[in-house]
């Protein structure tokens, strides 16, 4: 997943922030506009969205001469892809997912907790799978971290 640069993420705030009747996308001097406390040049911006575009954070429609740009995505499934190339950096993807349970807060716990009970998942350990199934990984089942209280 491509990590942002600085001015990167503030274009992508703008595009992710659109109003619900703005779905269709931007112009660039709309995106200018909207980062005008910057002091950005109208050809900085373009070149920002041409990158974005070409790292596939960004859709592009023409519209006349010009183009129109939006999220290819939401922030929130951005940040979910961070999350999951992060547990593919190496090591135990178990052991930082059970680290990363014990330090979220007790409502995050629950937020997480909800989610995997409407994405039907169970919501405690699954009994480890006997490896007669070989569609089923073996990999044992991590205990259930418990969340610390606040």
């Amino acid at each position: 997943m491509t990590r942002l640069g600085e001015l990167e993420r503030a274009v992508m705030d703008v595009l992710w922030d659109l109003l619900p009747g703005r779905s269709a996308g931007l112009m660039v001097r709309e995106v200018v506009d909207a980062l005008a406390g910057r002091e950005l040049a109208y050809t900085t911006v373009l070149t920002v969205l041409d990158r974005l575009s070409g790292k596939g954070m960004v859709r592009r429609e023409r519209e006349g001469r010009a183009w129109r740009y939006r999220a290819a995505a939401s922030r929130e499934a951005h940040i979910a892809k961070l999350m999951l190339d992060a547990l593919d950096l190496g090591g135990s993807r178990d052991a930082a997912l059970v680290r990363f349970a014990r330090s979220v807060t007790g409502t995050e716990a629950e937020v997480l907790r909800a989610a995997l009970s409407a994405a039907g998942e169970p919501s405690t350990p699954a009994s480890p799978v006997t490896p007669a199934d070989p569609t089923t990984p073996t990999v044992p089942a991590t205990p259930a971290a418990k969340a610390p209280e606040h």
